[in-house]
């Protein structure tokens, strides 16, 4: 691996070079005549320093964005290789959109390390579009999301699991009290209370609303699934939510279901790789994925 690479990730990330040197055993100096160099080499000048503030140019963003893949590319490589002699272990960045992330993956990781402690790993939660840009970048070996997602060249798409979406709304309200069905029409005035524009739960209310060619009259938008719940919970409005996010609401009854004609319906859930060759901690990852009670029990059929 190229030392200049990793010094100027390190300079960026750290935003000093006093720090980056500590960091990375090397005196002030040293770091500096790397970062010199390695502006030369590029023929550009990469970094605007003063006695306060390192910060990027132009060029030192185009720079940043690739060295972080070609890092990428090459820890995996290494961990390919080690894997042909060694168990499952070391590092695995596990990206996923906010509904498993937040409400699936910590139970599915941690059986995950009562068998295999040696797997360190490090996980990033963002919307669905967020977790496809990291992938795309090769800044996560493995990546779940939700929702549609267009297939990149060498980016390798599996479906995994369903998830039920369903219409909640606060105990006390009227809807909640009907026993027959609810025609979609009749909830196109209500507030609905969703998320933001980009993630995979709110993907998957609009494809709903498509579905009836119909658009609500009033719309409050969240960024978190935990905020929309409670304001939800708090008498804002009625919202689409995923079965995996209401499980504890509906069994204490801070949220009530609302029988909806056509629904709940299901979306798909995906595991994305930025490879065919799976190290063992991903093939690890990917079987517990798999067998997750917390997947298969969730039924609202």
């Amino acid at each position: 691996m190229d030392q200049h690479l990793q010094v100027f990730i390190k300079v960026v990330e750290r935003q000093n070079f006093s720090r980056a040197a500590e960091e990375l055993l090397m005196t002030q100096p040293a770091v500096s005549q790397y970062i010199r160099t390695f502006e030369e080499n590029i023929g550009a000048r990469l970094l605007e320093r003063t006695n306060k503030y390192v910060r990027l140019t132009k060029a030192g963003e185009i720079v940043y964005l690739h060295a972080k893949e070609i890092v990428g590319l090459y820890t995996r490589m290494q961990t390919l290789v080690d894997d042909l002699i060694n168990h499952a272990s070391g590092p695995l960045s596990i990206g996923a959109s906010f509904t498993f992330g937040e409400y699936v993956l910590p139970h599915i990781i941690a059986k995950m390390q009562e068998s295999n402690p040696d797997i360190q790993p490090e996980i990033t939660i963002g919307n669905t579009k967020e977790i496809a840009n990291y992938m795309i970048r090769h800044q996560l070996d493995i990546g779940i999301i939700e929702g549609h997602f267009t297939k990149e060249d060498q980016i390798h798409v599996e479906d995994f699991a369903e998830d039920y979406m369903v219409v909640v709304a606060s105990p006390d309200h009227p809807l909640v009290m009907k026993r027959e069905p609810i025609k979609m029409p009749e909830l196109m005035q209500e507030r609905w209370v969703l998320r933001e524009i980009g993630s995979g739960t709110r993907e998957a209310a609009d494809v709903m609303f498509d579905h009836h060619k119909m658009t609500p009259n009033l719309v409050t938008s969240f960024g978190s699934t935990q905020a929309v719940k409670e304001a939800v919970r708090a008498g804002l409005g009625i919202s689409l939510l995923s079965g995996w996010a209401i499980q504890r609401e509906l069994q204490n009854e801070d949220l009530h279901m609302i029988a909806v004609e056509g629904l709940p319906f299901t979306r798909k859930f995906s595991i994305v790789t930025a490879s065919p060759f799976r190290t063992k901690a991903q093939q690890v990852f990917i079987e517990h994925l798999h067998c997750s009670k917390e997947i298969t029990d969730l039924n609202f059929k």
